[in-house]
C-alpha cells in the first residue's frame, strides 16, 4: 500500500479521500478547516492528519488536492508551508482541482525544480460521483507520470481520459463546463418561459426528455429542482468561477465565446442575490424572480 496524501476536503475531496482509504492506502490528510482532516485521520487506520500542507509533502509519495480555485491552489502546493516545502524528490502531484491551465504550467515549473512530478488532473461528477467513486478524471502532464499514478485514480474515478501534456486535462474540463453552464442556461430559459406561458413543468421536463433536446444535465437536475432542494452538488459560484477561466483560456486562444460571456454575467447576478453557495440549480432563481413564476410541478400533479 502507497503513502499518499489529500488536500482539501470538502463536498468532493472527502468522499475522494475516503475512497483511497478505503482501498488500504496511508494517507495524510489537511483541510483549512482542521476538524475535517481530524475528524477523518480519527475515523481511518489509513488517516495522518496534518497541520501543515508541508506535513503532507513530507509524508507522501503522491498527493492529490482538490480546492476551489487557482488562488488556493497555489497557496496550498506553494505558498507558505505549503507543499513544496516538504517533499522530496521524486513525488508526484496530482492536483484535481479546476484552476487555470497557466497556473497548473506555473505551479508544476516550481515543482519541476525540486525534482517532483505534477499532473493537471480535474474532474467531473460533481459529489455524487466522488461519493459513489465514479468521477471522470481529464489529466495533463508525463505520460509515464499518469501512467504510476493510475490506480491511485481508479480508487476514486471509473474514466480516466489522457489529454495531453501540462495544461490538457484542465483545457478538456474547462470545454466540457462551457457545454455544461450552456446548457444549464438554456434549461433555465426552456422551462421559465414553458411555467410563463401555462405548462406543467412536469409535463415540459417528459417532452423535453423525449426529444433532441434531451440531455443528462437536465434529467440529472430537474427532479432536485421540482423539489426545489438547492443543496450543492456543485455549487453555483465554482461554476462562475470555472467560466471565468473559459472566458480567459478563449481570450488566450483567440476563440470567442459570446454565450459563454452572458452566462457569465447571469450566473453573477444570481451570486450577487446570494445564491453563490446553492447548486447550479439555483440559477433558476434570478429568472423566476424576473418573470414572477417558481418552476414547481402544477398542484393537481399527483406527483408534487
Amino acid at each position: 500500500m502507497a503513502n499518499l496524501g489529500f488536500l482539501g476536503l470538502g463536498l468532493m475531496g472527502k468522499p475522494m479521500a475516503e475512497h483511497l482509504l478505503a482501498n488500504g492506502h496511508e494517507v495524510a490528510l489537511w483541510s483549512h478547516t482542521t476538524s475535517k482532516a481530524k475528524d477523518l485521520a480519527a475515523s481511518n487506520p489509513g488517516g495522518r492528519f496534518c497541520e501543515t500542507p508541508a506535513q503532507v509533502g513530507e509524508f507522501a509519495d503522491c498527493i492529490f488536492l482538490c480546492v476551489g480555485d487557482s488562488a488556493m491552489s497555489e497557496e496550498v502546493l506553494t505558498g507558505a508551508d505549503g507543499v513544496l516545502a516538504g517533499v522530496k524528490a521524486g513525488t508526484m502531484i496530482a492536483d484535481c482541482s479546476t484552476i487555470g491551465p497557466a497556473t497548473a504550467r506555473r505551479i508544476a515549473g516550481k515543482f519541476a525544480g525540486k525534482g517532483c512530478s505534477y499532473l493537471d488532473s480535474p474532474c467531473s461528477g460533481s459529489t455524487p460521483g466522488a461519493n459513489s467513486g465514479t468521477l471522470t478524471f481529464m489529466v495533463g502532464g508525463d505520460k509515464q507520470v499518469f501512467d504510476a499514478v493510475r490506480p491511485y485514480f481508479e480508487c476514486m474515478g471509473k474514466n480516466l481520459y489522457y489529454c495531453g501534456d501540462l495544461g490538457m486535462g484542465l483545457q478538456a474540463k474547462l470545454s466540457q463546463n462551457l457545454v455544461l453552464a450552456n446548457t444549464l442556461q438554456g434549461f433555465v430559459e426552456c422551462m421559465v418561459l414553458a411555467k410563463k406561458g401555462g405548462l406543467d413543468p412536469k409535463l415540459m421536463f417528459d417532452i423535453i426528455d423525449n426529444s433532441a433536446a434531451k440531455s443528462g444535465l437536465v434529467a440529472f437536475k430537474a427532479p432536485f429542482l421540482f423539489k426545489r432542494d438547492f443543496t450543492p452538488a456543485f455549487p453555483l459560484k465554482w461554476l462562475r468561477k470555472d467560466i471565468g477561466l473559459m472566458l480567459e483560456s478563449g481570450r488566450e486562444l483567440g476563440v470567442p465565446l459570446p454565450s459563454t460571456s452572458l452566462v457569465h454575467e447571469l450566473l453573477s447576478a444570481g451570486i450577487a442575490q446570494g445564491h453563490g453557495d446553492e447548486d447550479i440549480i439555483a440559477a433558476f432563481k434570478l429568472f423566476e424572480d424576473m418573470v414572477g413564476v417558481v418552476v414547481e410541478p402544477d398542484a393537481s400533479d399527483s406527483g408534487s
